[in-house]
């Protein structure tokens, strides 16, 4: 059985050699963890301790370091290393992950590492593209397959090129111009003759994307077809490089955390639990006066009605409620469309349907809360047309939070805006203003008639 690190014993052990000045021993404390383990122990040392223990590993355990950090906190590391540290550790990163990080440096210092380090080459086609896109995230392709080639040369070819191990799963065939035509397994060429050739047995139905797709939507399809690698093209089907599953579970890791952050007003998706609260106020602020602004519509519907609260006090005690159950229906059901439009199981031509499903699920739901909170108005106030106010309200407005729940969202990825940031603060303000607007608008009707 592996043994899993403990990453608070690891930490201790660490800072207690450091403490000690005993950099031999801290060094081969990192160096025998496993990458994502020395990351974890590494991000919690200060920053004058990272800048020196860095240089000081092997440089195969710094890349390491280097790649399981967040891009900013790698580029605030690499930000304070001598040229020549940063070179040879640059020199062992993979080259994704180098270009990652060439391309969020600044422009003197990655131009200058960039002179420096061996194999150039494979990492310069890399940084055209955007970090968030298929080209972004790819890697070169170690070993290519030709058509023409028979199974025992393609058995040859991988022997000589010796690919990292793992990054073998799938074996792209192209053509004399670099063309994709196809994919074979390692182990259909195996087990097939060794005068068999290439093109005999690879698959032409190849999936790939293009380079400049953005990676959501690149997760997306790696996910839907259970895919351990991708293959990227440009717009003439010439092969560019391939993405692999770990970089998959970055991206999903990625997107997943910026969408909850953005449902919770938080758009800045760096602002994490240990940032400092000068970063962390200037990214929530600016929402909490957005929705200050939004309440206010609140406080206006509630002033039109004065009169009618005047007169008949009770109603102000179900307001919490007529408020907050519509607040969450308008919650739920936009949380499932925002996953939807997330995972592109829901688009705006679906919206009818959408919408459709979530009027009948806020009909459903609102007969039987509707009439929970009717009994529950009648046995505590002893009014039976308090009951029927407060019942019918309720249920109008968990058909108005289904309605807002689906139309905002979708509404903003007409618009192409991202339906997590915003949506929350509309749907909060649209089921608050609508729920105290109808329960008060059927309290005047009804209730003022009878009081």
């Amino acid at each position: 059985m592996v043994d899993i690190t403990d990453i608070n014993d690891a930490l201790d052990d660490v800072r207690e050699a450091l403490t000690a000045e005993d950099w031999d021993r801290a060094i081969a404390l990192v160096e025998a963890m496993r990458p994502a383990d020395q990351a974890a122990v590494f991000e919690e040392l200060s920053p004058d301790t990272q800048s020196e223990l860095l240089p000081r590993l092997n440089p195969e355990d710094s890349a390491d370091i280097l790649e399981e950090l967040s891009d900013e906190d790698a580029i605030e590391v690499a930000g304070r290393l001598e040229a020549d540290d940063l070179t040879r550790i640059v020199n062992k990163m993979e080259p994704d992950e180098a270009a990652d990080l060439l391309g969020d440096m600044e422009p003197d210092q990655a131009a200058e590492t960039l002179s420096s380090i061996e194999d150039a080459e494979e990492i310069l086609p890399l940084l055209e593209f955007s970090d968030d896109t298929a080209g972004g995230l790819m890697t070169s392709t170690e070993v290519l397959l030709h058509k023409d080639i028979t199974a025992a040369e393609a058995i040859q070819h991988l022997k000589t090129a010796v690919p990292e191990t793992g990054i073998a799963y799938y074996l792209y065939v192209v053509d004399d111009d670099v063309h994709l035509v196809g994919v074979v397994s390692l182990l259909e060429i195996v087990v097939a003759s060794t005068e068999t050739c290439i093109d005999e047995i690879m698959n032409p139905e190849v999936i790939s994307v293009q380079a400049r797709t953005d990676q959501e939507a690149t997760a997306r399809l790696m996910a839907r077809y259970d895919l351990l690698a991708l293959p990227v093209i440009d717009d003439n089907n010439h092969l560019l490089g391939i993405i692999t599953h770990d970089d998959m579970v970055d991206v999903l890791e990625e997107e997943e955390t910026e969408d909850i952050y953005r449902l919770g007003g938080v758009p800045d998706e760096r602002v994490t639990p240990t940032v400092s609260p000068r970063i962390a106020m200037r990214a929530r602020l600016p929402w909490l006066v957005l929705n200050l602004g939004t309440a206010m519509l609140s406080a206006v519907v509630l002033s039109l009605f004065e009169e009618t609260i005047a007169q008949l006090a009770v109603l102000a005690v179900f307001f919490p409620i007529v408020a907050g159950v519509s607040g969450s229906a308008g919650t739920q059901t936009l949380t499932v469309t925002v996953r939807g439009l997330a995972l592109g199981e829901v688009s705006p031509r679906d919206g009818l349907s959408a919408l459709s499903r979530e009027i009948l699920i806020g009909l459903v739901n609102g007969i039987v809360v509707g009439t929970l909170i009717a009994m529950i108005a009648l046995v505590w106030k002893g009014s039976p047309i308090l009951g029927f106010v407060v019942g019918l309200a309720t249920f109008i407005n968990l058909i108005a939070a289904g309605f807002a729940g689906v139309l905002v969202p979708l509404g903003m990825s007409v618009v192409k805006l991202d339906p997590a940031l915003a949506s929350p603060v509309l749907v909060s303000t649209l089921t608050d203003t609508l729920g105290y607007l109808i329960y008060l608008t059927i309290a005047t009707v009804f209730l003022l008639r009878f009081f």
